[in-house]
C-alpha cells in the first residue's frame, strides 16, 4: 500500500515539476490572438504621386503616410512590410547612393522590414554600398533590411572584389541580416529576405551571387524558429518578404515557394507588379500582394494559435486623391525634390516639374504594353527619340532603333507632361559614368540578325513579355498563329522620306537602343533554349562581347553619356510645345494579325518551320507505314482462317 502511494506521489511531483517548467512558456505563448500585417512592396521611389495615362494621380508617400497611421492606430500591433524594389523609378533615386532618399522616407513612415528587389542594384555593388553606409550615417529612423539567399561573393569565391567587400562591409554597419525576430503583442515573428531567379535574372550588373530560394528558405525558417523558441519560449509567426512574384494566377516562383518549404505562414510577394485583390492560399501559406508604386497599401490579419495561422481579414486601401497628405512628410518630400534639382537636373539644364509639351492624345499604360503585342505609340516615341537623340548627338545616321516593354516604367500623361514625367517613364539604371539614368549604345547587326530581333518580338515576347519590342526604322508584319520562331511574314527599313527597303542578310545596320535592353539581349537567347540569338558588332563587323556593351555608349558633342530618358525629353521639348500629331494613332510600323490559311501559315518559311514540316511529313510516312503493315496482317489472318 506504501509502495503504491509513494509511486502515486512521485507521478504526482513529477507532473507538478514538469508544469512548472512549462509555465513560462505556456504563459508567453498566444493562444487564439490576431495579428495584423501592413504591406506594400514595388515602391521604386514613388515619393510623390504617380499619374496613370489619364492623369489620374495615385500613391504617393505623404498620402501612404496618413493611411499608414490610421491603421496603425486602429491595429496598434501591427507590422508594417515591403517586399523590395523600394528605389530605381523617380528623379528621388538620383539621390540614392549619396543621401538614401527612399530609405531614410520608410523610416519616416514606421516601415519595420524590407529587403531587397533587383532594382537596389541597379547603381551596381558600389552604389548599393554608398547608399546603405548613407542611410546608416544618416542617424534617421530606417527599417531593418533582411536578405537571405542574395549576397556578395565571399572572400575566396569567383567574382569576390573590393565592390564585394565594400558590400560586406556596408552590410554590417547598416545590420543587413537572413532574418530579424520582432515582438509586436506578445507575438514574436521571424521576418527574412528572399530574391528569385527572374530578379537575378534582371539585375545583370548586381554583382551578387544568387543561392537557391527553397534551400536558404528552408534553412531560415529552421535558424529562426528555433532561435525564436531558445531566447523566447515560442514560435513565431513567419514571414517571408520575397522578391520573386507570382501572376496572380496559380504560377510564379512564390507559389513553388510556399509548396516547397514548411513552415511560412506569409509571403508578401514583390517583383511582378501583382496585385491580389484576395490572398492565394498554398498548403498552411498564404501569399499576398498589394501592387506597384504605393498605390495601395495591403492589410492582412491573421488568426494564430501558437504553430499556425488562418486568414481572419485582409484588405487592399487605395492610396488615391481621398486621402490627405501628412504634411510633415510631404514638406520633407518638397526638400528633398530642391536637392534633386541642385545636385542632378542642373546638370541637364531642367527643372523638376518643367513642363517639355502638352500631349492630347492617350497613351497605353504599362500594363497594357505588357498584355497586348500590337504597336503601341508610346512605345514608337520613345524609340522615335532614341533615333533621333543618336542622331543629334553623333551627326551620324541610325538605321533602326529598340526599345521594349520591360524598360517603359510608367506612361505618359495626357495634358502636360513634365520632366519627372518622362524620367519615371525610363527610369532605370546607371551609366558607366556614374551618373543616373542608363545611356544609349550604338551597335551595327547583320541583316539576319535585324530580322532576329523582329522574330524575338513576334515569338519571344509571348513567354517573356517584358521583351515586348517596339522600334523605330523599321517595318514588319507577322502572324501570331504560325510556326513559334517563324512568325513574322514581311519587314523592310522605313526610311525618313516613308520609303520601304529591304533587310539585307549579310549587310551591316547601325541600331540604337538602351544599355539596359541590350544586356537583356542574353536573357531571350535564353528563353529561346538558344535558338534565336542576336550577335551586336562593330562598324567592321567584328563581334563585341556583350560584358563591353558599356564601350559602345552614345556620346554628345562634349563626351556626356545620352541619358534615355534625357533623349525623350529632348526630343519632346524640340517638338515646340504640343505633341506631334504622329503619335495620335499607330502608323503601320507593326502589323499584328492571326490566320490560318495554310498560304498565310507556310509563306516564307525558315529552318524551323522546314524542320518542323519535315517531322510532320515524317511521321505522316511512318503512321501510314505502320497502318498498312497492321492492314496487312489482318487480311493475311483472314486468309489464313479462311484456309
Amino acid at each position: 500500500m506504501k509502495r503504491g502511494y509513494r509511486r502515486l506521489s512521485a507521478l504526482i511531483l513529477a507532473v507538478c515539476l514538469t508544469l512548472a517548467a512549462a509555465l513560462p512558456a505556456l504563459a508567453a505563448r498566444p493562444a487564439g490572438e490576431q495579428v495584423t500585417v501592413l504591406f506594400t512592396h514595388d515602391l521604386h521611389s514613388h515619393l510623390l504621386p504617380a499619374v496613370d495615362e489619364r492623369g489620374t494621380q495615385y500613391g504617393g508617400y505623404a498620402r501612404l503616410k496618413t493611411a499608414i497611421d490610421a491603421q496603425r492606430e486602429a491595429f496598434p500591433d501591427a507590422l508594417l512590410l515591403d517586399g523590395g524594389d523600394f528605389s530605381m523609378g523617380s528623379l528621388f533615386q538620383t539621390a540614392y547612393a549619396t543621401s538614401a532618399l527612399e530609405l531614410r522616407a520608410m523610416g519616416a513612415m514606421g516601415y519595420d522590414v524590407t529587403t531587397f528587389g533587383n532594382h537596389e542594384y541597379d547603381y551596381r555593388a558600389a552604389g548599393l554600398a554608398q547608399m546603405l553606409r548613407a542611410a546608416a550615417d544618416s542617424g534617421e529612423p530606417v527599417p531593418a533590411i533582411v536578405e537571405a539567399n542574395y549576397l556578395p561573393p565571399e572572400e575566396g569565391e569567383e567574382g569576390y572584389d573590393d565592390d564585394a567587400q565594400a558590400v560586406w562591409d556596408a552590410f554590417a554597419a547598416y545590420g543587413v541580416a537572413d532574418y530579424v525576430l520582432l515582438e509586436r503583442g506578445g507575438v514574436w515573428f521571424a521576418v527574412f529576405g528572399l530574391a528569385g531567379e527572374d530578379s537575378d535574372a534582371c539585375a545583370p550588373m548586381s554583382g551578387m551571387v544568387l543561392h537557391d530560394a527553397r534551400d536558404t528558405a528552408q534553412r531560415v525558417v529552421e535558424e529562426a524558429t528555433a532561435a525564436c523558441l531558445e531566447a523566447n519560449g515560442v514560435e513565431p509567426v513567419v514571414i517571408c518578404l520575397s522578391h520573386s512574384g507570382t501572376d496572380g494566377q496559380g504560377k510564379g516562383e512564390d507559389y513553388e515557394l510556399a509548396r516547397a518549404v514548411e513552415g511560412i505562414d506569409l509571403i508578401i510577394s514583390g517583383h511582378t507588379h501583382t496585385t491580389l485583390q484576395a490572398p492565394i492560399q498554398v498548403g498552411d501559406t498564404y501569399i499576398v500582394s498589394a501592387g506597384e508604386y504605393g498605390k495601395n497599401l495591403g492589410r492582412i490579419t491573421l488568426d494564430w494559435d501558437g504553430s499556425g495561422v488562418t486568414l481572419a481579414d485582409y484588405q487592399l486601401i487605395p492610396i488615391d486623391a481621398s486621402v490627405e497628405d501628412d504634411p510633415q512628410l510631404a514638406a520633407w518630400i518638397e526638400q528633398a525634390k530642391q536637392e534633386v534639382e541642385e545636385n542632378y537636373l542642373s546638370g541637364f539644364g531642367l527643372g523638376f516639374d518643367q513642363v517639355l509639351t502638352d500631349n492630347p492624345y492617350p497613351f497605353d499604360s504599362q500594363n497594357q504594353l505588357y498584355a497586348s503585342q500590337e504597336e503601341s505609340t508610346l512605345g514608337s516615341l520613345m524609340a522615335d527619340a532614341y533615333r533621333w537623340a543618336a542622331e543629334q548627338a553623333t551627326g551620324e545616321a541610325v538605321d533602326v532603333a529598340v526599345t521594349a516593354s520591360g524598360v517603359i516604367r510608367e506612361s505618359l500623361p495626357q495634358g502636360e507632361i513634365t520632366v519627372s514625367d518622362v524620367f519615371n517613364a525610363a527610369s532605370l539604371g546607371i551609366g558607366a559614368d556614374g551618373v543616373p539614368g542608363y545611356p544609349l549604345v550604338s551597335v551595327y547587326l547583320d541583316g539576319k540578325d535585324l530580322k532576329t530581333v523582329l522574330e524575338i518580338d513576334a515569338s519571344v515576347s509571348p513567354l517573356m513579355t517584358a521583351a515586348r519590342l517596339y522600334c523605330s526604322g523599321v517595318e514588319y508584319t507577322f502572324n501570331t498563329s504560325r510556326m513559334i520562331f517563324n512568325k513574322v511574314t514581311d519587314s523592310a527599313l522605313r526610311r525618313a522620306d516613308g520609303t520601304l527597303e529591304p533587310i539585307e542578310d549579310g549587310r551591316l545596320y547601325r541600331v540604337v537602343t538602351g544599355l539596359y535592353c541590350g544586356q537583356m539581349l542574353g536573357e531571350v537567347e535564353g528563353t529561346s533554349y538558344g535558338l534565336l540569338s542576336v550577335t551586336p558588332r562593330t562598324a567592321d563587323g567584328t563581334p563585341i562581347d556583350m560584358a563591353r556593351l558599356e564601350d559602345y555608349i552614345v556620346h554628345d558633342s562634349q563626351g556626356n553619356e545620352v541619358k534615355e530618358w534625357y533623349a525623350i525629353a529632348s526630343y519632346l521639348e524640340q517638338m515646340g510645345g504640343e505633341m506631334d500629331s504622329r503619335y495620335a494613332a499607330p502608323d503601320g510600323r507593326k502589323t499584328v494579325y492571326a490566320s490560318l490559311n495554310p498560304v498565310e501559315l507556310l509563306k516564307s518559311p525558315n529552318q524551323f518551320t522546314i524542320i518542323a514540316l519535315v517531322v510532320i511529313l515524317v511521321a505522316l510516312a511512318v503512321l501510314v507505314l505502320v497502318v498498312r503493315l497492321v492492314v496487312r496482317r489482318v487480311r493475311r489472318g483472314g486468309q489464313n482462317r479462311r484456309r
